[in-house]
């Protein structure tokens, strides 16, 4: 299953082959077209404040403001994606930079001359906006939409509250931006010399890379222990900042009318704070498998004592190079219970440079997948042909498959979907591809790679998340009941949720409870991880009806591809429940827990088999 094909590896972008470089050029043909558009997005901000006012007139004005808000919102897509998009090519081009920033700069425009629309339709009486609805055919499009506003009217500031609070959007970002100067920029990482004698500077992608490679556990130690002396030295500062996120939510939560920070970041998609409440007790009753797993480990790797830096540290080593177009083959065949068709768009998107593949000077690190309305799905990766490069690139087409099929099948207005439901094909993607490679693996040592790939992936994607949304919900507890938020507290809390999650599987020392400082999703999107954990459950759940063959997995099947195609037609948790997922009963995040002790029993057979 593994190629030793020599690929690319210029870090010269002019020198990659274009058919491993996506074509941005399906956006705009040139920078011309694209300062035209722009110039048109410009001209329509101005044209949609010119509508305020007219709203209670009738269903023709109203239906003029809808149909004017798909018009802008379609062209925003292209202009901000093509440069937005090169400017990940190349993350030191400051021309293409700055354009990007022109195009945000104008959304902050948008963003204010629309405020007035939400306030003005909740002054005309839902009924009257009903009977405009049955006798206007066009409006009757927008019901979903118009229903879901008046759903959440008491949490609709008036037209100055409304503004106000849109004016104070720019402020909203700054404990973040602090924090990444404060962790990037300003950031002095210190240099340490490894059991080699090399020298290396431990910034947090070097960080990472010796976690995952070095194994010499004084190697991991000592990286773990410099990069966390860094975060330490700053350590109230990170607690300031992480306290003025708390406040911020509390502060918005409030002005709107919520209980509470978890209600308030709930609300818009309408899910029971009672979910993420259920799915984090379930979780925790639910950690027997997480502590076997690292007590596996533990015993595996024979270290005489065992932390968070010997996480990502594999158990057997295995030196395979996974060839880009080889693997392309597998990702398709891996999703044929998906049927022919599916398989079929997925092939017309590897086939048509809708891909960034490999790594050049200045692109920025990651993957994602860019969902460009009236275009197509654009995908960046950074491929060098690793099993997680591999797993990655299922991912990423996962995501681009439901872009796909939603943008297909919906309005604009439904087009786009919920991150709560975001990560089910992606992560299903990975599942099937799993299943693949063990089915077609002889290499005893590969099957051990790919079980852990599995494992670590329930632990990285569900525990983990769950254990980081407990974290955020205290916090934020902490901020609702008036309580102090000091980097000791902070500490602590994290400290007693490792306890509580890991057990006695995991030792700690003195840096190990201020981890919580480099979690970046902590200051930038609070009540987001969660959704990560639910995303992986209700995959879990479709992956396992559909490989279950028979009249049943059809049936899944459908209901699957109807998830992807209803894109955000309907509140999140009613399109998995008719997708045959229900997150509100805890079965659900107890198979989960089930999933993973099956795949530790299948682990620890396949080391015992290895020894013989």
């Amino acid at each position: 299953m593994t190629s030793d094909a020599t690929q690319p590896r210029s870090r010269n972008r002019a020198e990659i082959p274009e058919k491993f470089k996506w074509n941005v050029h399906d956006i705009f043909p040139s920078w011309q077209e694209w300062d035209g558009a722009y110039k048109q997005l410009e001209a329509g901000v101005d044209r949609y404040a010119e509508l305020k006012g007219t709203l209670a007139q009738g269903p023709e004005n109203l239906l003029k403001a809808f149909r004017l808000s798909e018009e802008l919102g379609q062209l925003a897509y292209r202009v901000w994606y093509y440069p937005s998009l090169q400017y990940d090519e190349d993350q030191r081009d400051n021309t293409v930079n700055a354009k990007r920033q022109q195009v945000q700069i104008l959304f902050a425009r948008w963003k204010q001359a629309e405020s007035w629309f939400s306030p003005e339709l909740l002054l005309v009486p839902l009924d009257t906006v009903r009977g405009w609805m049955d006798r206007n055919e066009d409006l009757r499009l927008y019901r979903f939409a118009i229903e879901n506003l008046y759903r959440q009217q008491e949490h609709v500031l008036n037209e100055a509250g409304e503004h106000l609070v849109s004016l104070a959007s720019r402020l909203a970002q700054a404990p973040y931006d602090a924090y990444a100067a404060l962790s990037t920029a300003d950031a002095k990482f210190p240099k340490i010399t490894l059991s080699t004698g090399e020298e290396v500077t431990v910034s947090y992608g070097q960080y990472r890379a010796i976690l995952a490679t070095r194994h010499e556990q004084a190697d991991r130690e000592k990286a773990f222990t410099a990069l966390h002396e860094t975060y330490q030295a700053s350590l109230n500062t990170y607690a300031a900042l992480y306290n003025a996120v708390c406040q911020r939510d509390w502060f918005h939560a409030r002005a709107r009318g919520y209980k509470s920070t978890l209600e308030a970041a709930l609300h818009g998609d309408n899910i029971p704070t009672s979910v993420v409440e259920n799915l984090i007790a379930t979780t925790r009753a639910g950690v027997a498998p997480l502590r076997r797993y690292h007590q596996l480990r533990r015993r595996v790797l024979g270290v005489p004592s065992y932390h968070v830096y010997d996480f990502a540290i594999p158990l057997v080593t295995v030196d395979k190079k996974y060839d880009y177009d080889k693997v392309l083959d597998w990702i398709v065949d891996a999703v044929a219970p998906l049927g022919p068709d599916y398989q079929a768009l997925m092939r017309q998107g590897f086939a048509s440079r809708w891909i960034d593949v490999y790594e050049n000077e200045g692109k920025r690190s990651g993957a994602y997948s860019a969902p460009v309305y009236g275009i197509h799905p654009y995908m960046l990766l950074n491929y060098t042909d690793t099993l997680d490069d591999v797993f990655t690139t299922a991912h990423e087409m996962g995501h681009s498959m439901h872009t796909i099929l939603s943008h297909e099948t919906q309005p604009f207005i439904y087009s786009d979907y919920t991150i709560f439901v975001a990560e089910v094909p992606s992560t299903l993607s990975e599942a099937l591809l799993l299943e693949y490679m063990l089915a077609h693996s002889t290499d005893p040592t590969e099957r051990i790679v790919l079980l852990q790939h599995a494992i670590d992936n329930i632990t990285g994607t569900f525990f983990t998340q769950v254990m980081f949304a407990d974290y955020e919900l205290r916090a934020h507890r902490l901020a609702e009941q008036d309580q102090p938020i000091t980097a000791e507290i902070l500490t602590e809390t994290y400290t007693q949720l490792l306890t509580d999650y890991y057990g006695d599987a995991i030792d700690m020392t003195e840096f190990t409870g201020i981890t919580w400082s480099r979690i970046p999703h902590f200051f930038n999107s609070p009540y987001y991880l969660y959704q990560y954990a639910t995303c992986f459950a209700s995959a879990a759940k479709i992956a396992r009806q559909i490989m279950a063959g028979g009249p049943d997995a059809d049936a899944a099947r459908t209901r699957f591809l109807d998830l992807l195609r209803s894109g955000g037609s309907d509140y999140p948790m009613e399109l998995l429940r008719k997708a045959g997922v229900d997150l509100s009963q805890p079965d659900t995040v107890r198979a989960v827990v089930d999933q993973l002790d099956d795949l530790v029993t299948r682990l620890e057979n396949e080391l015992a088999a290895l020894k013989r």
